[in-house]
Parts: C-alpha cells; structure tokens; sequence
C-alpha cells in the first residue's frame, strides 16, 4: 500500500473519530442542607468529571450553610447573635449589605430580625404549636425586638446594638448558596445545568436539547396544580408564597411572611416570583417584593434590566413586569 493511501486512511480514521463524540447524558444528584433538599442537574457527555462538578458545588453549599447559617450552632451569624458582636470576613459583608439595600428599598418592611415575631407566632422548633392567635401585648412585645437598624457594620467587625435583637439568614442564604454553586459549576467548565433548592432556583445556559428550561410556576391556592410556565435561559428564580410555610390556628392558616407594621402575615398577595441573573437577589427581592406595595415592585422590575416578577395578589389577579414571558395553562 502507497503512503499517501496510508496517510489518507489515517486522516479518514481521524474524521470518524470526531465523530463519534460520547453521548450528552443527564448527571443527577440531591442533598439535604439549610432544612431542604438541593438537587443539581449537569447536561454533559463525561459522567466522571460531571460528578466531580456535583461535588464541588455541594461541598460549596455546606460550607455556606456551616459558615453562615443562623441556625447553625457555631456560625458567624449564631456567634454574632450569642455574642453581640462578631468579625466577619468580605463575604459576610457583602451579604450583609445586600440584606441593607433590600432593607432600604422596603422602607424597613423587609427586616432579618424577625424571629421574635416568627416565634410568637409558632414558626419555631422551640415553641409548641399555638392554639389561639398571639394577643395585642405579645405582639408588641415581640415587635420591640426586631429593628435591624440595631445592626450595625464597623469595618469587618458587626454588632448588635440592643439585647432581644438576632438575625435570621432563613430569607436570603438559601439563595447566596445557589448563587455561589452555580459559580462553581461554571468555572468547572459547564455548559448545562440545573440548580434547585425548592423556591430557589438557578438555570445554567440551556437543556442539553439546546431549549429552554421550563419552570412550572405552582398555583398558591392548589400548590399541586401549574398556573402556568417560565422559560429559564442562564437566569435565576426566586419565589416566594402565602402556601409556602405556614401555622394553622384554631383551623385558620397563618403564612411565615409577617408585616412588621401589623404584626401579622400580608394580606394583599398570595404569590412572588422574581426572575434575574443572580440567585442570590432572586431570593432576597422574592420576599423583598411580597412585603412592599404590588405598583412599587412593578416601578422598581420595570426600570431595572434583566429583573422580572410576576405577582399573584390576593384576588388571584396576576401581575407581570413588562419583559417577563409568562404561559399561562
């Protein structure tokens, strides 16, 4: 046999193998953290290292949920609120000032010293579940202790100005974990992929089909039932709902979302969804926005680019900002 066959045979061998490129197969996995279950999804033709991907951003999540995590015994956050004061490194400021600007957008309605009025009301493993509604004066009494103004930033070191006063990351870590996952994805090369954390989601690129993700949104009066879909394309979700967490009393349903004004839970909405590019924020506005006046969302998602909402209020009516592609069924 001649060598240019030879080189022809080995070139034609060489374009075959290109070829045959391994199958794009979908790479699972879920794990339990911050009270939840996460599941990640990877879109990818090496199993191996899409595992090891999984991997890296778990051991990402635990190390948020094991530095930060108010409920966990020895966090910054528990340290701070045990101590009165505690130095947090630029990570922890970071969050700390993002809680800030939520904070000032509300008006001081969105306020992670909530817990005393959370746990008068029964959203606590602590107490035993009510059997009436808290009274005027346990109400009050709790309300005197939540001011996160009380918090205060002094270089790298935060203190607490006012004893009764703690902080609660339940409303905005969650979402920072899966802002902080996704990164780690990314860097590790991922093209396709999915992060859940119930009401926190994160969506990278597109489906290994090259189509959207298709999130379905829950109907707040029948959680089993879909309102409709949203597409996710490299975006982020964060929701917030009345159907979400909840107490019920003498057979009446009290949700988690307390007004600090009233004391109890709002009233004008069932439902927030907010949809952007940072999971954190996605998380942060959904509860931001469920505690401010549905115009107001609206005025602030439609003047800001990349950030969308859609409210259901507490006559089932739907709100949308003006880019937010919503089907509904």
């Amino acid at each position: 046999m001649s060598k240019s066959r030879n080189i022809f045979l080995l070139f034609l061998l060489f374009l075959l193998l290109l070829g045959c490129e391994k199958k794009v197969k979908r790479v699972d996995d879920e794990r339990f953290a911050f009270g939840t279950f996460f599941k990640i999804s990877i879109f990818s033709n090496d199993e191996k290292k899409a595992k090891q991907s999984i991997e890296s951003a778990f051991v990402e999540i635990e190390r948020i949920d094991s530095k930060y995590n108010s409920k966990v015994k020895g966090s910054l956050t528990d340290n701070l609120n045990t101590l009165k004061k505690e130095t947090f490194d630029a990570e922890g400021i970071l969050l700390l000032n993002e809680v800030n600007k939520a904070y000032e957008l509300s008006s001081g309605k969105y306020d992670i010293t909530m817990e005393p009025l959370m746990t008068v009301w029964g959203f606590s493993e602590e107490v035993p579940p009510r059997d009436s509604v808290p009274t005027k004066k346990e109400l009050e009494e709790a309300a005197a202790n939540v001011d996160f103004s009380q918090i205060e930033i002094i270089g790298n070191e935060i203190v607490i100005n006012k004893d009764g006063v703690k902080i609660d990351t339940g409303s905005f870590l969650k979402g920072y974990a899966v802002k902080k996952a996704g990164e780690k994805l990314r860097e590790a090369g991922v093209k396709s992929g999915f992060i859940s954390a119930i009401s926190s989601i994160e969506a990278i690129g597109v489906k290994g089909d090259g189509t959207p993700w298709k999130i379905g949104i829950q109907n707040p009066n029948n959680p089993s039932e879909i309102l409709g879909i949203v597409e996710l394309n490299n975006q982020s979700m964060g929701v917030s709902g009345d159907y979400q967490t909840y107490v019920e009393i003498n057979g009446k349903r009290y949700h988690h979302i307390l007004d600090k004004e009233t004391k109890y839970p709002v009233e004008d909405k069932k439902m927030v969804v907010v949809v952007n590019k940072n999971s954190l924020e996605a998380d942060l506005y959904s509860t931001t926005f469920f505690l401010m006046p549905i115009e107001k969302v609206l005025e602030k998602a439609n003047s800001t680019p990349d950030l969308d909402v859609l409210i259901v209020d507490k006559n089932d009516k739907i709100y949308l900002s003006e880019n937010l592609k919503f089907n509904k069924k």
